[in-house]
């Protein structure tokens, strides 16, 4: 409704259903993407859509297509590293409490390996980022926990202090668990960095899901939830 009163540009990127019914009745634009599957699991077609959108309203240059293609010849070359790596990190993450650190720039790439663990292998989960978690959370490791598995997600090109940070952190994290992993990024652009990072992740919470023998798909709780609040007055 902000948009509408704002008179903005409209867009929404849809796999049918109701959003496709607003956008029609309301005379929006829309992008229409596959349908069938988990929000989480059509990234690959809604966010490439997004940046299509953000291109055709000017808001983007055209260099993020290079940066895709450049992603697509990445994720082919590696692909069967990627899937050898994701499957040891999540033999070793089955029955651990994940702790994802980062660099602030990819803090998008750790939420979405939170959630894809939190959703996907149906596990506890957190995340923070550095800079910040070298001002609080740091000062939290006081116990050793070997319940815990701290997995660092690291770009070369990350700014040098972070680094530093990291590696400190590391040094202070490995003297209260013995699970300590690192998953370096590959690429030349922070776009193909951040979805080559994305795609481990996915994996590692694929995986996760088949150790454990749930079901990656079921969200059922989530549908409770939904059910209740459409039943709420409020």
């Amino acid at each position: 409704m902000q948009a509408f009163k704002k008179n903005a540009q409209i867009v929404c990127i849809t796999s049918g259903g109701l959003i496709q019914e607003y956008a029609e009745t309301n005379d929006i634009d829309y992008v229409l993407i596959d349908g069938g599957s988990p929000p989480r699991a059509a990234f690959g077609q809604s966010f490439v859509q997004l940046l299509y959108i953000l291109f055709h309203l000017s808001l983007l240059e055209a260099g993020f297509k290079k940066y895709l293609q450049d992603t697509i010849a990445l994720l082919d070359s590696e692909q069967e590293n990627i899937q050898k790596s994701a499957k040891e990190i999540a033999q070793k993450l089955n029955g651990k409490i994940p702790v994802i650190y980062s660099d602030a720039k990819f803090e998008g790439v750790s939420i979405r390996f939170r959630q894809q663990i939190n959703e996907n292998a149906k596990m506890l989960c957190w995340h923070h980022v550095v800079p910040e978690m070298n001002h609080n959370e740091l000062v939290g490791w006081r116990e050793r926990n070997e319940n815990m598995a701290v997995v660092f997600l690291r770009n070369n090109k990350d700014y040098e202090r972070n680094q530093e940070r990291m590696e400190f952190t590391k040094e202070v994290v490995s003297q209260y668990t013995n699970d300590v992993f690192e998953i370096y990024s590959k690429g030349d652009h922070d776009v193909v960095r951040s979805l080559y990072l994305i795609h481990i992740t996915d994996w590692i919470s694929y995986f996760l899901a088949e150790i454990k023998g749930v079901d990656a798909v079921e969200v059922d709780v989530i549908g409770r939830l939904k059910n209740k609040l459409a039943e709420s007055p409020f």
